[in-house]
């Protein structure tokens, strides 16, 4: 037989569609004034209804999270007309400078949302979580991560007894991703690195972190993730995927060699922060396939991406691999 050419990562079709109306969110929508919107959670409710939470920056540069709320998941928002959780740094003092960057899974076991999220205070950034039914009333169990930490999202189900949490650390050796595990979502251990960022010229070179929660499908947990160009004119951030054993999230099957998504439209690459697309949410439509990405624009505004996870996965098995030793 002769030898498999290896696959173009140039020539392939674009995975995700950029909705012809982006930006759905900028700050000219917000029933209160603020500076920026983007970043957003994302989940569907059992109406039916997409809700984003977004992290918006007001006009003191700190940020909280606020909801949006729409039949289609496209136009037609309904925002919060105050602040759906803000920071409380007299309870929660790793909250002083604000909340950021959360991302949402619905945990059937709990029948309750975790939104992971971003609380950022002198000692940095680190994670933590909370608690809702309603997106109105909130359990905070405080930082379960210490700084510096963020980039996380819980999985929706016990991993053999334990709760697992995927998240960005940063240490001596890198950033990196880390899954953890927790009896009680409270007291965590058990770390382990999942996908370490590469070195040199990649496209995902030296830091990399979580994007949206991880997709279940049959073959493994179908992960977006993010990776940050460093250039003579400063950050590039694009998209990248992987995918993890189900049972075994620490365990990485296959990853993709090149970036698959990047800042392109006039609102991605001009902004507070230029050349950034950076998802923090997706749903899933009715026929199990479609995906709908929110992402954050240039760190101003709000985006959507459409997508589809056969494609995503048939493009992993043509583009991936696995190379230690070209990675760490």
């Amino acid at each position: 037989m002769e030898p498999k050419e290896p696959a173009s990562a140039f020539s392939a079709a674009p995975l995700f569609v950029r909705y012809p109306g982006n930006p759905i969110l900028s700050r000219q929508d917000w029933p209160y004034p603020i500076n920026s919107v983007f970043n957003p959670a994302a989940v569907l409710l059992a109406d039916g209804d997409t809700l984003l939470l977004s992290r918006v920056e007001d006009r003191t540069g700190l940020s909280h999270l606020c909801a949006a709320r729409s039949a289609n998941g496209i136009d037609g928002w309904k925002i919060d007309a105050q602040p759906t959780l803000v920071a409380n740094p007299h309870e929660y003092p790793e909250e002083i400078w604000g909340i950021e960057d959360p991302r949402i899974t619905y945990v059937p076991e709990l029948e309750q949302y975790a939104i992971a999220y971003t609380s950022f205070a002198r000692g940095g950034p680190g994670v933590s979580l909370a608690l809702t039914r309603d997106f109105r009333a909130f359990e905070r169990l405080g930082v379960i991560m210490p700084p510096e930490d963020k980039d996380a999202a819980l999985l929706p189900r016990r991993i053999n007894g334990y709760w697992a949490m995927i998240h960005r650390p940063v240490t001596p050796t890198g950033a990196h991703m880390w899954v953890s595990y927790s009896p009680d979502l409270r007291h965590w251990g058990g770390h382990m690195v999942m996908l370490a960022a590469r070195r040199g010229g990649w496209w995902d070179a030296n830091k990399i972190g979580l994007c949206s929660p991880p997709i279940e499908t049959p073959k493994g947990w179908l992960t977006i993730y993010h990776g940050v160009r460093q250039t003579a004119a400063g950050s590039i951030y694009r998209l990248g995927l992987a995918l993890f054993a189900l049972e075994k999230p620490e365990v990485c099957l296959q990853r993709g060699d090149s970036w698959m998504f990047g800042p392109e439209a006039p609102y991605e690459r001009t902004g507070d922060v230029k050349d950034v697309v950076f998802p923090c949410g997706q749903t899933i439509a009715a026929d199990g396939d479609t995906i709908h990405l929110y992402y954050g624009a240039a760190d101003s505004c709000v985006a959507m991406a459409t997508g589809s996870i056969r494609e995503l996965l048939a493009w992993l098995d043509e583009h991936s691999s696995v190379r230690e030793e070209l990675e760490m």
